[in-house]
């Protein structure tokens, strides 16, 4: 019984893409190399600190809200392709 329960249900699709979960792991690499090179440098005025390591977190920040903001139109509506109007 369970095996036509199984059955009968709609596959569900995942709600992000491969290269979505990839530009997270990438903004989250960004994130991490930021804070420890601040950190690192442990000096208020040093120039990774100031100029460097805030560039690379807001690159960060941006990597990862982009990942979650794109979508890919091919695999949102693959019905739409097989009902074409006559």
């Amino acid at each position: 019984m369970s095996a036509k329960k199984r059955n009968t249900k709609e596959e569900k699709s995942m709600l992000f893409t491969p290269l979505n979960y990839k530009l997270m792991g990438l903004g989250l690499l960004l994130l991490i190399i930021g804070f420890t090179a601040m950190r690192i440098e442990n000096e208020v005025h040093g120039f990774i600190s100031l100029y460097i390591s805030p560039v690379v977190i807001i690159a960060g920040y941006a990597v990862v809200v982009y990942a979650i903001l794109k979508r890919d139109h091919k695999v949102e509506n693959p019905s739409a392709s097989t009902h074409s109007s006559s």
